[in-house]
């Protein structure tokens, strides 16, 4: 079961990892531009600065009370929305060194954590 009432602390992680994830698409954009799934129009850069963008703008939303609930829902559509560029990753790290490779198969998996984290911070509960 879903808790009903999200802890300021759980919050407050959720938005220092999206606030992290997001500054990261600034700072090092190269790390993401690959794992845009190709089949976006446009350049990658764009994409990797757009999510960036939409990370932070989450991180901002989940860590004010008045806007949490609305910010955890968008934490979830989010980590549901760069499934595909994990899935990517995975597809073109799959000749990669053991230790890349086990971190991009890694990464499948734990949307669905988040996903249910960003829910958990939003305040929904299972019926």
């Amino acid at each position: 079961m879903l808790t009903p009432v999200p802890t300021d602390r759980s919050a407050h992680a959720l938005a220092l990892l999206l606030a992290v994830a997001g500054g990261t698409h600034f700072a090092a954009p190269r790390i993401y531009d690959p794992i845009v799934p190709r089949v976006l129009p446009g350049r990658p850069r764009t994409w990797t600065y757009l999510s960036g963008a939409a990370e932070l703008a989450v991180a901002a939303a989940v860590a004010h009370p008045r806007t949490r609930r609305v910010g955890g829902l968008a934490a979830a559509a989010l980590f549901a929305a760069v499934f595909p560029a994990n899935v990517q990753m995975a597809r073109d790290w799959r000749r990669q060194p053991p230790a890349l490779r086990t971190a991009a198969y890694v990464r499948l998996p734990m949307q669905a954590p988040l996903i249910w984290w960003a829910l958990r911070v939003a305040g929904v509960r299972r019926r």
